[in-house]
């Protein structure tokens, strides 16, 4: 239940932001790792060349997702590797999918695919949530928002994945948090457009 908790926890940073979950699980698994064991063929993660990798493209992912219209387009992209992150994240942290990509029919009949579709499904509903609403935010304030709610992302991506990890319960507080926040989105984005209507009807009227 916990392992579960915390490949969900980690697919759910990833939807936010795809490589702060992949880089927390690279640097606890290369310097703690009483804390997180690698299954054999999820090593590579603790790579420093890959952890490297990961921390340029952080870098670029958290620059672009500040920038309004810039944001919008970032996630379009994002579309594929937000997924396939969190796909990696779960699979990496449950010890129950030790992949040997080397022979696929093993693979496949062990079911160890199963934690990698579902850390892939999570990502993509958080991310497909994000893309929706960070238009929302940036039409509610005027492209305002971007800034602040990104950087409310990278937060939250950065504490689920460490919550994950380290008390997996927690994670669906946070989860429930995530959806409330949202959800507050979303109310102002409609209040703002509804507003906007009626102040585009009153001018229409008295013209």
């Amino acid at each position: 239940m916990l392992e579960l908790l915390t490949g969900a926890g980690l697919a759910a940073a990833a939807g936010m932001n795809a490589y702060v979950p992949l880089l927390v699980v690279g640097l606890v698994a290369r310097l703690l790792p009483d804390v997180l064991q690698l299954p054999e063929g999820w090593a590579w993660l603790s790579s420093w060349w890959v952890i490297g990798i990961i921390a340029v493209l952080l870098v670029v992912e958290v620059v672009a997702d500040k920038v309004p219209a810039v944001d919008s387009v970032n996630d379009v992209l994002q579309t594929l590797v937000r997924p396939a992150a969190g796909g990696l994240v779960f699979g990496s942290s449950t010890t129950s999918s030790t992949v040997a990509v080397s022979d696929p029919a093993e693979f496949f009949a062990s079911n160890q695919w199963v934690p990698i579709v579902l850390g892939a499904v999570i990502a993509l509903v958080v991310h497909a949530g994000k893309t929706a609403l960070r238009p929302a935010a940036n039409v509610a304030t005027g492209g305002a928002a971007a800034p602040v709610v990104s950087t409310i992302e990278d937060a939250g991506a950065v504490g689920l994945s460490v919550l994950a990890l380290v008390a997996p319960l927690l994670v669906l507080v946070v989860l429930v948090l995530l959806g409330l926040f949202a959800w507050s989105l979303v109310r102002t984005a409609r209040r703002r457009r509804n507003a906007d209507l009626r102040s585009a009807t009153e001018r229409a009227a008295g013209a």
